[in-house]
């Protein structure tokens, strides 16, 4: 099976449903195999997306004019054009919360953790670095997954929505929180979707989880999670430290940034170079890969998941496509890119070249080159490397260069910022 290349559909930017075919498709044209989209739900009073109030209801941002409020048959018809395309489908699954407006918070009082006054809890999550900060999200009520005394009757609603999901037309699910739900929750619901469908991938966020909590996963059975690579500076060893440790879990999955982030475009005041870095890193560090709408053009105005509107699209600062449809090719045709692997600095981090060694199985190593200052031309000999003469240099950054690859030079002089691969012929 092909590593996951997957593309955001940020919903609340695009509008209703029958605009989402058109950036699909582009999706699809760049070397994507997957699309996510984030919840479609009607959401509760604060509007948030990951604040569901009805679990089986479109939100009405995403009703085509005249449709009935009612009726999932818009969404039904975008899952089946993604079918026919080939493209399929993760969607958002939170378990771990509801809306505190949502009127299972009446149906069934005993699915909720509750205070000592009876009252429903907000979901909150501690900053690892710094547990004097904590954030609380108010305008959720968590999930009693672990200890609800109507356990048996809460399990058997999520296997509902992951059954009626996967009907309506989902492949997979990016599982939200997923540090904060029981692994044999997630169990039961994998074996469950995989008994409809054994394709169906289930893909762990675990965004702010400590170490132990994502090593815990393992007893879940995820089929990938989403790493923390965006936030390497390329010099500290937590990132390879962390690469190693959870490749026991699973296969993990990369990205440039997110609709959790700051867009990097804008972070960086629009740098092109620094675009490409990141993006061509993040495919070669883990088995998977994902980028949000708007990254090929440069987006800087980060989305929000309340506020962000169609009218918010913006101009494009350049078009990446040509290079991410280059960096995506190369990463499904070669065997080193495509698994999780194992990584090594064999010249050390403290370098103005980053020499990433990355191996898979008993294959000969491939190579990743990365340029660590953001503006100066640095050079790299690349004399000692194991076996220069069965590599080739893929120099994906560089528009002037092809993405077949050409013979391994003695030294070589990397632009600022940019990333090179050195991979098997």
């Amino acid at each position: 099976m092909n590593p996951p290349l997957i593309y955001n559909l940020f919903q609340r930017l695009v509008g209703p449903t029958t605009k989402w075919g058109e950036h699909a498709r582009r999706a699809k044209e760049m070397g994507f195999n997957w699309l996510y989209i984030n919840p479609w739900h009607y959401p509760g009073f604060s509007g948030s997306l990951y604040a569901p109030k009805e679990l089986r209801r479109l939100n009405p941002l995403y009703l085509p004019a005249g449709a009935d409020p009612e009726s999932l048959e818009p969404l039904k018809a975008f899952l089946w054009e993604m079918k026919e395309l080939g493209m399929p489908v993760l969607m958002d699954l939170v378990i771990n919360h509801t809306s505190k407006d949502s009127p299972l918070t009446r149906e069934h009082p005993d699915w909720y953790v509750r205070d000592s006054n009876g009252q429903v809890v907000s979901p909150s999550v501690t900053d690892p670095d710094d547990p004097t900060k904590v954030t609380v999200w108010g305008d959720l009520a968590e999930i009693d997954n672990a200890h609800s005394p109507d356990r048996q009757k809460l399990w058997g609603f999520w296997v509902s929505l992951v059954r009626d999901s996967m009907e309506l037309g989902f492949d997979g699910f990016r599982c939200d929180a997923a540090y904060m739900v029981p692994a044999e929750l997630w169990r039961l619901l994998i074996e469950e979707a995989r008994a409809l469908n054994p394709r169906a991938l289930f893909m762990a966020e675990t965004l702010g989880a400590r170490v132990e909590a994502v090593l815990a996963l393992k007893e879940a059975g995820f089929h990938y999670f989403f790493n923390s690579s965006k936030w390497w500076d390329f010099r500290e060893p937590w990132a390879l430290e962390q690469h190693e440790k959870f490749g026991a879990v699973a296969p993990s999955i990369s990205f440039p940034e997110t609709h959790d982030t700051p867009r990097l475009a804008g972070e960086t005041n629009g740098d092109e170079a620094i675009q490409k870095q990141r993006y061509a890193f993040a495919a070669a560090f883990s088995a998977g890969l994902m980028m949000p709408l708007g990254y090929e053009f440069g987006f800087r105005r980060q989305v929000n998941v309340v506020e962000t509107m169609p009218s918010h699209w913006e101009r494009k600062s350049f078009d990446l496509r040509p290079f991410i449809t280059r960096v995506n090719r190369l990463k499904l045709e070669s065997r080193a890119l495509q698994t999780e692997g194992h990584l090594a600095t064999p010249r050390g981090l403290v370098t103005d070249v980053l020499v990433l060694e990355r191996r898979v199985d008993d294959s000969p190593p491939a190579y990743i080159l990365v340029n660590t200052d953001p503006n100066l031309p640095r050079g790299v000999d690349l004399n000692d490397l194991e076996d220069p003469g069965g590599l080739r240099l893929h120099r994906v950054c560089r528009e002037d260069r092809a993405a077949e690859g050409e013979p391994v030079p003695p030294k070589l002089a990397l632009d600022g910022a940019e990333v090179a691969y050195l991979l098997p012929s």
